[in-house]
């Protein structure tokens, strides 16, 4: 299946570091997919800081959105990368060729599935040492269209590990669909403004949007109405 925006069956959702926006950035997607008719699943591969009955990054997307398909695999107390938590609560946690199998099935039932990561690119998703790379090259080794959309900062040293991110993908023949900045402040600095220009030359992918601070603030109604000027897939 496609989706009339042009994206991959599967878009994987990573960041530049942890808290740059990709929960909200993942919201606005659901709400602009939907406003082009088409009904997208959320998946998260590994929710970590959460406890078992307290919302997760899922219940937020829901919550911003409106209810959509959800699939959450793996849920951890503390709020490290997945395998380090795993370890401290002394749990096994599914291998990444698993994750690819599951998110593969979804695919199968649904037009576009948005995937989650926990952190950036390389944060270790299982025992083993797989990541959201991994996750990428093995869904595409079954076959399935995935891409990746990349979460970045606005401010100063967001370039760097764009770029790093950047570099991993190619490295892995992995496609980088776009940038969207996940924090864009109401008052941008010199750095802010740079970056807008910046992030697209240091990635070789096109910046897709800019997420304002307090998005997540937003009610439902709100939050819909707004999420299509934010971002821009012309």
């Amino acid at each position: 299946m496609s989706d009339p925006l042009s994206l991959p069956s599967v878009v994987l959702v990573t960041g530049t570091g942890t808290e740059v926006g990709k929960t909200i950035t993942t919201a606005a997607l659901v709400a602009v997919i939907r406003a082009r008719g088409t009904e997208p699943c959320v998946v998260k591969v590994a929710q970590t800081g959460v406890a078992a009955d307290e919302d997760g990054d899922l219940q937020t997307v829901c919550r911003l959105a409106g209810e959509v398909p959800t699939a959450e695999f793996v849920r951890l107390p503390d709020p490290l990368a997945p395998d380090t938590a795993a370890r401290r609560a002394g749990v096994s946690i599914p291998p990444i060729a698993l994750h690819a199998r599951r998110i593969g099935e979804l695919a199968e039932d649904h037009p576009i599935v948005l995937v989650e990561g926990s952190g950036g690119l390389l944060v270790r998703l299982d025992e083993r040492g797989g990541t959201l790379a991994d996750l990428g090259t093995a869904l595409r080794y079954k076959g399935v269209s995935a891409g990746v959309l990349l979460v970045a900062s606005a401010g100063l040293g967001t370039l760097n590990s764009a770029a790093l991110t950047a570099e991993a993908l190619k490295a892995r023949g992995l496609p980088l669909i776009g940038v969207i900045i996940g924090d864009w402040p109401a008052d941008p600095g010199l750095a802010e403004q740079c970056n807008v220009e910046d992030l697209p030359r240091v990635t070789g992918s096109r910046l897709l949007g800019r997420i304002p601070m307090g998005a997540g603030a937003l009610p439902t109604r709100d939050f819909v109405a707004s999420a299509p000027s934010w971002l821009d897939f012309a």
